[in-house]
């Protein structure tokens, strides 16, 4: 007799699927081709989870920030990778302003050296200021990095749609942003 998984137990397999498909998918024996996409019975085979939870964490574990896709039997992250090949997102003209969430201790080097990817491939903005104080205060006191988009346009930033939230760019100049106070 199989139950329902808990939200706590759908969690915790939407990280270890962020973590294999982002960034752990060669080292784990998968072939993902140039834009991510991975089949999905050889994920399933990786996590030891069963379809129907694989699907149901696409479909309910924080939904606004559409972390995966399905594509009949493919499945892939759809932005956070540390692959060696770009995955590559629509070109888009953003909304007016930006947000970034990063720590209080990160403020200073971000706004003199500029927004970088660090250890992924796109440097991630989103359009909701909520979800950038919960990003930004994953690891230490929660800053807010505002992005006005047009100058930033202007100065030559290409911005790609990731989802309806999230937005990315490969580097974003620090005369670009300013400090968001609540």
């Amino acid at each position: 007799m199989s139950h329902d998984p808990t939200p706590a137990q759908l969690r915790q397999l939407s990280k270890r699927l962020s973590w294999l498909l982002r960034h752990a998918a060669q080292q784990e024996g998968l072939l993902p081709d140039p834009q991510g996409w991975v089949l999905l019975d050889e994920v399933l085979a990786r996590l030891k989870a069963p379809r129907e939870r694989v699907l149901a964490v696409v479909r309910t574990v924080e939904p606004h920030k559409q972390r995966f896709s399905l594509e009949g039997e493919w499945i892939r992250a759809n932005y956070g990778h540390s692959l060696p090949e770009r995955i590559q997102h629509p070109e888009a003209e953003p909304p007016p302003v930006l947000y970034h969430g990063t720590t209080e201790g990160a403020v200073a080097a971000i706004l003199r050296e500029g927004l970088r990817p660090m250890q992924r491939q796109y440097a991630h903005l989103t359009t909701d200021l909520a979800l950038a104080r919960k990003v930004g205060g994953r690891h230490g006191p929660a800053a807010i990095l505002r992005v006005d988009t047009a100058p930033a346009r202007a100065a030559g930033v290409v911005f790609y749609r990731a989802n309806p939230v999230f937005w990315l760019v490969a580097e974003l100049p620090g005369l670009c942003l300013t400090r968001h106070l609540v």
